[in-house]
């Protein structure tokens, strides 16, 4: 079974990126804001769909960045395999969903709501010179990581 799912990369021109922090059944994820597409659904209203959803912002999709080129497991459900799609994205208004200062920070309404849905999510923005691989934890956002600051670095 494939599982599509697609991010979106947002820059702030004060050089900070947006991330998200999650989790899920016990785990801790950095990644991408985005989720998966739906049947009937092109990526870039997914994409649009899923920051409504998440942060009620509404997004420009913009270019692509990158699609999942080799084989990648689903660390939910070994029987998926994930293709990944990336894009930037732009804000096309005032961010007014709640954002941390530190990774992890679930305040105590979020983890009532964990213990009911066995995941939540937070937002935050990481300082473009903070910013590496390494600030997120799936193998696909490490790979768009590289090529994101590298693009911006060369």
């Amino acid at each position: 079974m494939f599982n599509i799912r697609v991010y979106g990369i947002l820059l702030e021109e004060q050089k900070r990126i947006l991330v998200s922090d999650e989790l899920i059944r016990g785990n801790y994820y950095t990644k991408f804001p985005g989720g998966g597409l739906e049947l009937g659904e092109g990526t870039r209203d997914c994409l649009k769909r899923e920051f409504m959803e998440e942060m009620n912002l509404n997004v420009l999709v913009q270019e692509h960045i990158y699609t999942t080129d080799y084989f990648q497991m689903s660390a939910f459900n070994p029987a998926d395999q994930i293709i990944s799609i990336y894009y930037y994205v732009k804000a096309l208004e005032p961010i007014i969903a709640p954002l941390r200062d530190k990774e992890f920070d679930f305040d105590e309404s979020q983890m009532k709501i964990y213990k009911e849905k066995n995941e939540i999510e937070t937002f935050r923005f990481i300082e473009w010179n903070n910013f590496s691989a390494e600030s997120v934890t799936l193998p696909i956002d490490k790979i768009v990581a590289e090529l994101i600051k590298n693009h911006f670095e060369s």
